[in-house]
């Protein structure tokens, strides 16, 4: 990851906006690699994302009070995409850097999966060419943690550390692994 760039982009948390968002900050980046992250509440890993499904189903509103229910993300479009992404060594090089990790499939419904669908979709129909993307889920900070009783959380320094590493075998790995990254549930 030595020679690597990164931008980041805060996305607004809003279901149509953050794909504009997304949009406008893949044109005027034009980047390589593009790796989405949300915040999962619950979960105790870090969880590089396999799959994105065409369908907002909010159970809560986002930002901006909107709640869609059953809804495309993008109307006429397939009904799921995969993460191009190297997922299984992700989860290999974090679990060896001592990063607790796992592969998820359900980026859930709300607007981390919208995103995640949008992206894949964007760089499906329109590119730019040859970019690989997909999202990462990160658990609570301990700060947040701490308003949720019993919740899990993982320091604000190990998930940059976990972010690197996905970043950096993104990089440098363009064929996933072959090896077991499933759940029974």
């Amino acid at each position: 990851m030595a020679d690597a760039t990164v931008h980041a982009r805060r996305i607004a948390c809003v279901f149509g906006q953050a794909l504009q968002e997304l949009d406008a900050a893949i044109d005027e980046l034009q980047p390589t690699l593009v790796i989405a992250v949300g915040q999962a509440g619950g979960r105790a890993e870090i969880t590089p994302e396999r799959v994105a499904i065409n369908i907002d189903d909010g159970r809560i509103c986002d930002n901006a009070g909107c709640q869609p229910i059953d809804e495309p993300v993008v109307a006429g479009a397939p009904a799921a995409y995969f993460s191009t992404l190297p997922i299984k060594a992700i989860v290999r090089d974090l679990r060896t850097a001592g990063v607790p990790a796992s592969v998820s499939n359900s980026a859930g419904t709300f607007v981390c999966n919208h995103l995640f669908f949008g992206l894949m979709h964007r760089l499906a129909m329109r590119g730019p060419a040859g970019v690989r993307g997909g999202f990462v889920h990160i658990p609570f900070l301990p700060e947040q943690a701490a308003r949720w009783p019993g919740q899990p959380s993982m320091a604000l320094a190990a998930v940059v550390d976990a972010l690197r590493v996905a970043v950096g075998t993104s990089l440098a790995v363009h064929q996933d692994l072959r090896e077991t990254g499933g759940a029974l549930h």
